[in-house]
């Protein structure tokens, strides 16, 4: 693929081939990320687990503790009584069989979904949709619950769920290229003592093979391996 000169300029910065601590990895970022508009920081971390294995899945739960610079949009599926919660709580969509339409028909746009139990029969219907996009709601990730109140207050608050996928990567948005160098590597830093936290019982072997950061537009920089 023929890359930019932009591009061209940005890779003379650093050695692709090095693998640099967390706040040198930083301040090149800065360097190199040179478009004009406020790029998203993100963590792509590659690690040694059997993705085929359900007991190898590494999933959980995690709050950074400067955010990510963006508020989320939660969308509920409930009914009854809960649908009055859900809006006094701060969802930003809520609603039962017409938002499920509208989700099916990609016409209700949002960040998080939750549901309540007893709607999950109708919405496991766009299982297939939602699930490879990350949006389907998990019990254990917290988003198939009746106490929507606590819920939406998490998420808008910042926590997220995460979850290796096929190849047994996890992506990580830790913020956003504006926050200073040490909100961004405290964010870094919390992020990849979680995912170490949640190592699998049954993986062997080498846990982190490899951590990337990048900007939105910027190129990749690797990152010197904690011990694990």
């Amino acid at each position: 693929m023929k890359r930019s000169k932009r591009y061209a300029e940005m890779m003379k910065k650093f050695d692709r081939s090095k693998s640099y601590k967390v706040d040198e990895a930083l301040k090149l970022l800065k360097e190199v990320s040179t478009a004009k508009f406020n790029q998203t920081v993100n963590l792509t971390i590659k690690l040694g687990v059997d993705p085929k294995k359900s007991e190898q899945a590494v999933r959980g739960l995690l709050m950074l503790p400067h955010g990510i610079g963006k508020t989320r949009v939660v969308a509920v599926v409930t009914k009854g009584d809960k649908l009055k919660e859900a809006k006094e709580s701060g969802a930003d969509l809520s609603g039962y069989t017409e938002l499920i339409e509208d989700i099916g028909s990609s016409k209700a746009k949002f960040d998080v979904l939750i549901a309540t139990p007893d709607v999950m029969k109708d919405l496991g219907k766009l299982a297939k949709m939602l699930g490879p996009k990350g949006l389907m709601p998990n019990p254990k990730a917290g988003t198939v619950t009746f106490e929507l109140a606590e819920a939406i207050k998490r998420i808008k608050a910042g926590e997220m769920s995460f979850r290796n996928n096929d190849s047994g990567i996890i992506n990580f948005n830790v913020g956003k290229l504006s926050f200073d160098e040490t909100k961004l590597k405290e964010n870094i830093d919390t992020a990849i003592d979680t995912i170490i936290k949640a190592k699998p019982v049954s993986a062997k072997g080498q846990y982190l093979k490899g951590i990337i950061l990048a900007s939105t537009m910027g190129p990749g920089i690797k990152i010197v391996l904690p011990k694990n």
